[in-house]
C-alpha cells in the first residue's frame, strides 16, 4: 500500500523536472549525455535527501495515535488556544500555513500528474491531443468516486502498479 501511495508520488514527481532540466542544461540545443546523467544525479540526491531528512528523521517522530504529518504536528503542538503574540502563536500560524498547503498540494497535485501523464498521448498519437482533457476528467472522476474506499485501498491497487513502474 505505501509502495502505491507515498512512494507512488515520490517516484514518479521527478519525471515533470526531468525533461525541463535537461533543456535547461542544453540551453535550448540538443541534449547531449552529460545534462541528461546531471539532471538524473541531481534528481536521486534531492529525493535520498528529502526523504531521509525530511520523512524519516522529522515526519516519522510526529506521531498522534498512529497519524502524522503536519496535521499531527499540528495536534500534538497544541497550541489551539495559544495567546496572542506568544511563540505557540506564531507554531500555530506557521503549522496552519502548512496544513493550508498541504490541502492545497492535495488538490492540484492529482490534476497535474494525470494531465501531465496523459498529455504523452499527443507524442504518441497526435489526433488525441484533442481529447487529452476529456480522458483527464474521465480519470479524475473515477478516482475521486473511489476515493470514499480509503487510502489503504488504492494504495493496494497502485502497489503493484508502481512496482512495474519502477523495475
Amino acid at each position: 500500500g505505501a509502495l502505491g501511495v507515498v512512494y507512488g508520488d515520490i517516484g514518479t514527481s521527478p519525471l515533470y523536472a526531468f525533461k525541463e532540466a535537461v533543456k535547461a542544461a542544453t540551453a535550448g540545443g540538443a541534449a547531449v549525455p552529460a545534462a541528461a546523467t546531471g539532471a538524473v544525479s541531481l534528481i536521486l540526491w534531492s529525493l535520498i535527501l528529502i526523504v531521509s531528512l525530511k520523512y524519516a528523521v522529522l515526519i516519522l517522530r510526529a506521531d498522534n495515535r498512529g497519524e502524522g504529518g503536519i496535521v499531527a504536528m499540528l495536534a500534538l503542538l497544541g497550541a489551539r488556544h495559544a495567546r496572542p503574540g506568544t511563540w505557540k502563536a506564531l507554531l500555530l500560524v506557521v503549522g496552519l500555513v502548512g496544513a493550508a498547503l498541504l490541502y492545497g498540494d492535495g488538490a492540484i497535485t492529482p490534476a497535474i500528474s494525470v494531465l501531465s501523464a496523459i498529455e504523452g498521448l499527443k507524442v504518441d498519437a497526435p489526433a488525441l491531443g484533442p481529447f487529452v482533457v476529456p480522458i483527464t476528467l474521465v480519470i479524475l472522476v473515477g478516482l475521486f468516486l473511489v476515493q470514499h474506499k480509503g487510502v489503504a485501498a488504492i494504495g493496494r491497487v497502485f502497489g503493484p502498479v508502481m512496482l512495474v513502474w519502477f523495475a
